[in-house]
């Protein structure tokens, strides 16, 4: 009897990378998705229920935001997370970490966050690339049309937030269940 295993789906997104103001740390995401369908489901059966019409971070009220996490993290996936402090050269930083967390062999597709700049696209892509991932895999998406992308942003949110200190009363019991999916964390 031969075992079959599944691909998994990877979603990368970031918080911060391109922040003019404040001090300018940066988390970056990697969530991993074994159930793509049913992880896509159920976040969207979540925000319809909290009457979102889809998530992110930077947009969505404090009470949404608690309500959509909570939920959200009872979800099955892995993430790793990789929080860098005040880089000198964002893009060779973004280089450097995505070596140590792009090492899946059974990847079905990549999708990374539409909205970003131009600079951290090609620069994600090409990583990915060098380390053997066909271009095919790679998928440039808006947030609006995967909801696992919105998932993503909710946990580089919450991650730069956590290690940031902001909202540190509120975030503290969301960032420990959190850290119950994580694989790898990089600082």
């Amino acid at each position: 009897m031969q075992i079959k295993t599944k691909n998994m789906h990877i979603f990368i997104d970031e918080s911060g990378i391109h922040k003019k103001v404040d001090h300018s740390s940066f988390a970056l995401v990697y969530v991993e998705v074994d159930d793509f369908k049913e992880i896509e489901e159920k976040i969207c059966q979540i925000e319809k229920s909290l009457k979102i019409e889809k998530f992110h971070w930077s947009e969505v009220a404090w009470k949404f935001k608690e309500k959509f996490i909570q939920e959200v993290l009872k979800l099955d996936f892995k993430v790793k997370i990789a929080i860098i402090k005040n880089p000198i050269n964002p893009a060779k930083e973004l280089e450097r970490i995505l070596l140590h967390m792009a090492v899946e062999k059974r990847i079905s597709c990549i999708y990374i966050d539409g909205k970003k700049p131009k600079w951290y696209e090609f620069k994600i892509k090409k990583v990915l690339r060098d380390k053997g991932v066909p271009a095919k895999k790679i998928r440039t998406v808006k947030d609006d049309k995967i909801a696992c992308v919105r998932l993503a942003d909710m946990i580089a949110g919450l991650s730069r937030s956590h290690f940031d200190k902001k909202n540190e009363k509120r975030l503290q019991k969301y960032y420990k269940m959190l850290e119950k999916k994580l694989v790898i964390l990089m600082q």
